[in-house]
């Protein structure tokens, strides 16, 4: 908990209990989730958490740059402890996001050449390898 705890004062965050528990799920867990799947987790062993504390607190990390915000659907903001650029596949069939590398630097210098670029996000669709040789 300290190096969380730290973490959280280099970028001016108090680090309550909560705050670090939310942190160290994010990092370990890596599941790219919503608000409500991390209350419902934490929730078991925090019973005072509630999801406004939650939802705050994504708030704070997100201005502070140590969560990005994936937005695949539209009806459902995932958070990504892994703020480096990078790409994310959404299975249709699991619903379990993957991240991939991408040069967006390319992609930007040879094709949006004059464009001032003020966010990155590449997203794709379809069936992840574990779901179609499920049903194959």
């Amino acid at each position: 908990m300290k190096s969380i705890a730290e973490k959280l004062k280099e970028k001016n965050i108090r680090p309550s209990y909560q705050r670090m528990k939310i942190f160290e799920y994010l990092n370990n867990e890596r599941n790219h989730p919503t608000a409500d799947q991390i209350f419902r987790y934490l929730v078991k062993e925090m019973p005072t958490l509630s999801k406004a504390t939650v939802y705050n607190t994504m708030d704070i990390f997100r201005k502070a740059g140590l969560v990005r915000v994936v937005n695949i659907e539209d009806n459902e903001a995932r958070y990504d402890s892994e703020v480096s650029v990078h790409g994310h596949f959404k299975c249709e069939l699991c619903g379990k996001i993957y991240d991939f590398p991408i040069d967006t630097d390319a992609l930007s210098s040879n094709v949006l050449k004059g464009f001032k670029i003020t966010e990155k996000d590449v997203y794709f669709r379809g069936i992840c390898p574990e779901c179609r040789n499920r049903n194959k």
